[in-house]
């Protein structure tokens, strides 16, 4: 077994060898624009872009003439949030979406207050879960559009899609979905589950970076229509102009095709090594805190808080360990995780917490090597910690009435 060991995998997952063979010949002798009509060269880009849209397409239940390729899934959301608001509102300027989603939606609602649009942000349970009687109350006459995705990027709660997007069906609301997190294990079928908008990115699922899709249903009567936010060419129908990282949504294809033919397989297999990590951990630890739905939750993710212990020293302390103390795009923050707090998770626990994202490419034997890695360090750790000493003789640390100076 080779250290360091990558156990990070809702940040970004390794490039699978398989998608990087198909990708190598268009960064090479088949480097010709898909948009370039006229000679052989586009034509075989070309050919790779169609080959590619069909394949993540086929991932989802949707045809491909639904997928728009864009950079990723933030451009993506980007594109959902603003294409939609901009489309349709004459209909009406209220969004709703949820306390704990991704940076890439919240900050886009958040900019569309400015601009005049309500939006409601959904509370969820200790476990990560909305209300679906708090979301149909929350609909209006003037609500546009849903966003909620799949399954968390923290803590690893799945949201129920199909649920929702009947939901939002019944109510005549556009039900956008955020499945970057969710679509390597979720059985996810767009017309089934009423999805009309939903974000990915080929990172998340072993395919390359600067690459994702999104959904846009077309069967929908009337059909779903978005504003464009980049323009300059009309490529992708006019919806995300751009020259095409033709390379990039090879593999992106490829990436998909591997998860829908392996996809069962893998996901009971994760599925195995986050109980066998977690079961490790708990079984030679006390005050342990799992974050998240204990059984719906991502397969990969095990977010969990160790008491009196601060999670940079813990990770400080595992460094040969590739994992994280919060989602990756906020971790350079020493503020607790939104994601956390919205749970309910008090400052402490939410300053201890790790994400362990676990992966197509790890092993029983990284498992077993990090549980002993975690053990060894959190012990060492607490034995220089008076509050765990009052917590083990049955102390009730956060009732403590401190003198003055602490």
């Amino acid at each position: 077994m080779k250290t360091p060991i990558y156990m990070d995998n809702h940040a970004t997952t390794p490039l699978d060898p398989r998608v990087l063979d198909v990708m190598l010949p268009y960064l090479k002798e088949k480097f010709g624009n898909a948009a370039s009509r006229n000679h052989s060269f586009g034509w075989e880009a070309d050919e790779a872009v169609d080959t590619a849209r069909k394949a993540v397409a086929g991932l989802l239940g949707a045809s491909a003439k639904e997928i728009i390729f864009t950079s990723g899934a933030t451009e993506s959301n980007n594109l959902a949030l603003f294409g939609a608001a901009e489309y349709y509102r004459e209909k009406g300027s209220h969004i709703i979406t949820c306390k704990t989603e991704h940076k890439a939606v919240l900050d886009p609602a958040r900019w569309l207050e400015q601009k005049g649009f309500t939006v409601t942000y959904l509370d969820v349970n200790p476990q990560g879960e909305i209300s679906l009687d708090q979301l149909a109350d929350s609909i209006t006459d003037k609500t546009v559009m849903i966003s909620l995705m799949a399954a968390n990027n923290e803590i690893g709660t799945l949201h129920p899609v199909e649920e929702i997007g009947r939901l939002a069906a019944e109510r005549g609301v556009l039900f956008h979905c955020d499945a970057t997190q969710g679509v390597a294990h979720m059985d996810l079928d767009v017309k089934k589950m009423n999805i009309d908008l939903l974000s990915l990115s080929a990172h998340k699922i072993y395919g390359p970076k600067g690459v994702g899709a999104l959904y846009i249903n077309r069967a929908k009567k009337p059909r779903v229509r978005l504003t464009p936010i980049i323009h300059g060419g009309g490529h992708e129908n006019g919806m995300r102009s751009g020259t095409l990282n033709v390379s990039a949504i090879a593999g992106f294809g490829k990436a998909a095709e591997l998860i829908r033919r392996e996809q069962p397989a893998e996901t009971a297999r994760l599925l195995a090594l986050r109980e066998r990590l977690h079961q490790g951990i708990t079984s030679q630890l006390d005050f342990v805190y799992l974050n998240g739905h204990p059984t719906r939750r991502h397969p990969g993710n095990l977010n969990i808080s160790f008491a009196y212990v601060e999670g940079e020293s813990l990770l400080m302390g595992i460094k040969e360990i590739a994992v994280s103390s919060g989602s990756a795009c906020t971790s350079a923050s020493l503020e607790p995780s939104y994601v956390l707090r919205a749970l309910g998770v008090g400052d402490d626990l939410a300053h201890s917490s790790i994400r362990f994202g676990l992966g197509r490419f790890n092993t029983e034997e990284e498992v077993d090597y990090t549980i002993g890695r975690v053990v060894e360090t959190v012990n060492r750790l607490r034995e220089m910690s008076p509050l765990y000493e009052m917590a083990q003789d049955g102390i009730d640390v956060s009732k403590v009435q401190w003198g003055p100076g602490h």
